[in-house]
């Protein structure tokens, strides 16, 4: 038996207990914010925007039972699952289960059990979204073509939101002194990249094709990927790859345009063939100089 076992099998067990139950997934979830005394002040503010962005997936289905009807996603439910055992297993380690954390995402939140920063927080979670994300991408293969864009849109949005918190200048340009309020994990606006009701279709499976979604571009959330986030893609997965010591996060981007699951010969969904006049002037505004 590996020496991190019994923390690791601990945490297992916890999320298998809530394996085909979505709301109890979200509990866990905000359970995992109290630490092992179950009183955790400086780190329960940070539990909203996690729970927020579990809450969004246990509304589109995407966490039901793979016997349900319709069924959950293989991906999703795997993706969420290892945010959850990293999150667990961390809480078992600072109650004093014997063993050494399992892998880079659960040091990092150790890290942010040690010191509850927004930029820690970020660190923490989404090195545990870019594991899942890495693990199974064969998951991901078998999704649709909609909902593997969306993974994209997913990813990138939860990378900019930490670089808001953590790198202003190459999230906002000019407007950096902003990115700290926007991003704080702690406040409702990082809801607004994390929660991703605004972004995304709001049900699982999706039924049209992805095109038919891109008709939705003009819209604020929309908007804000095709003319602030897209831009600065490149730089922004180096500079991920790069704060969550994570190198094969470079793996899922090339020259600019997300790969996850995703053809580079389809990359023009990634770029808005007619923006309108208020996106060039958001682009232009924000421009990283």
């Amino acid at each position: 038996m590996s020496h991190h076992a019994d923390a690791l099998a601990s945490a297992g067990a916890q999320v298998a207990a809530v394996r085909d139950d979505p709301a109890a997934r979200v509990a866990l979830m905000a359970r995992v914010f109290r630490g092992p005394t179950g009183r955790a002040p400086r780190h329960l503010p940070f539990r909203r925007a996690a729970v927020s962005f579990m809450r969004w997936q246990a509304d589109r289905g995407v966490l039901d039972p793979l016997d349900a009807s319709p069924p959950g996603s293989a991906w999703w439910r795997a993706v969420n699952e290892r945010l959850l055992r990293d999150g667990c297993e961390t809480v078992a380690l600072l109650g004093g289960m014997t063993g050494e954390p399992s892998s880079q995402a659960v040091r990092l939140w150790m890290e942010f059990g040690a010191r509850p920063t927004g930029r820690n927080w970020y660190r923490a979670h989404n090195a545990s979204i870019v594991a899942g994300y890495l693990e199974h991408r064969n998951l991901a293969e078998a999704e649709g073509a909609p909902e593997r864009f969306f993974m994209n849109v997913v990813l990138l949005r939860v990378l900019y939101a930490h670089a808001l918190a953590a790198a202003p200048r190459l999230a906002l340009g000019r407007f950096a002194a902003l990115g700290r309020l926007l991003g704080d994990p702690r406040l409702g606006m990082a809801g607004v990249f994390l929660s991703l009701h605004a972004v995304l279709p709001d049900r699982y499976p999706l039924a049209d094709d992805v095109e038919r979604y891109l008709g939705d571009e003009q819209r604020l959330g929309r908007l804000l990927d095709y003319a602030v986030i897209a831009p600065r893609l490149q730089c922004l997965y180096e500079w991920s790859a790069e704060e969550l010591g994570e190198e094969r996060l470079l793996e899922l981007v090339r020259d600019g345009n997300p790969i996850y699951a995703w053809p580079f010969e389809q990359r023009h969904v990634w770029r808005a063939p007619r923006m309108k006049r208020a996106g060039r002037l958001l682009e232009r505004a924000t421009r990283a100089r």
